[in-house]
């Protein structure tokens, strides 16, 4: 990522420093506050991790940051991304790819065709940040772990490729609930099997780790595996 990427051939570019992070994403390598972790924790069951930002390089806000036109930076990006009806509808599985394409292009006036736009949104997620194997691995050893995605069915067709590296993977499309809804999470509770006491969810955005503690799940708020990292060791549930 420490080239310039061209957006479609549509003249502006993205630069992220090499080992970087463009404006506005959460910073993995920076500890998560210390409110996120408290006395007295009682030891969960079910590890719950959201997927981009969490334990998945996901590099959507930079990309549109980079058309011509939108001048926004990534933060501000994102705040539009999580109010927009679209995106909704298209997490709610309530719409086709290419329905959620052309309402987008057109919700956004982006200077760009809705089959090219598609083509490079089903390149946003990048991977697994590194070392993210290698802990779900460790944690299965003591609890049982799970994701719980706001995800669509572009990306989950990538997704789904990780699938078996959880116990459970959950994503909003296909469970036609979304975070921060409450019932998105009674929806998981109800397909992990698990009682909110006995969960542990992390996720990178503050809306939805306040709404998952409302309703009695020990929430965390991350970004990236080094911040999941220090919660885990904090809380005594790494060794």
């Amino acid at each position: 990522l420490g080239a310039l990427t061209p957006w479609l051939g549509c003249g502006k570019s993205l630069r992220i420093p090499s080992g970087g992070r463009a404006k506005g994403r959460c910073a993995p390598l920076v500890p998560p506050l210390m409110s996120n972790v408290r006395p007295h924790m009682s030891r969960p069951e079910l590890l719950l991790f959201d997927l981009g930002g969490v334990l998945i390089d996901n590099i959507a806000f930079e990309r549109l940051s980079a058309i011509p036109g939108i001048e926004l930076d990534p933060a501000e990006i994102k705040s539009k991304w999580l109010a927009s009806s679209t995106v909704r509808s298209f997490e709610l599985g309530a719409i086709s790819a290419e329905t959620f394409a052309q309402a987008f292009v057109e919700e956004w006036n982006l200077p760009v065709e809705p089959e090219l736009f598609l083509a490079d949104f089903a390149g946003w997620p990048k991977g697994f940040y590194p070392g993210v194997p290698e802990l779900i691995h460790s944690l299965r050893q003591q609890f049982r772990v799970a994701c719980l995605s706001n995800s669509n069915a572009v990306h989950w067709r990538w997704f789904g490729s990780l699938g078996g590296h959880f116990d459970i993977a959950l994503s909003s499309h296909l469970l036609g609930e979304i975070k921060p809804d409450s019932l998105c999470f009674e929806r998981a509770l109800q397909e992990c099997r698990a009682n909110r006491e006995s969960v542990a969810f992390f996720d990178d955005s503050l809306e939805n780790v306040l709404a998952a503690r409302s309703l009695g799940l020990q929430s965390f708020h991350v970004c990236g595996i080094a911040q999941v990292n220090h919660v885990l060791l904090q809380s005594g549930w790494l060794q």
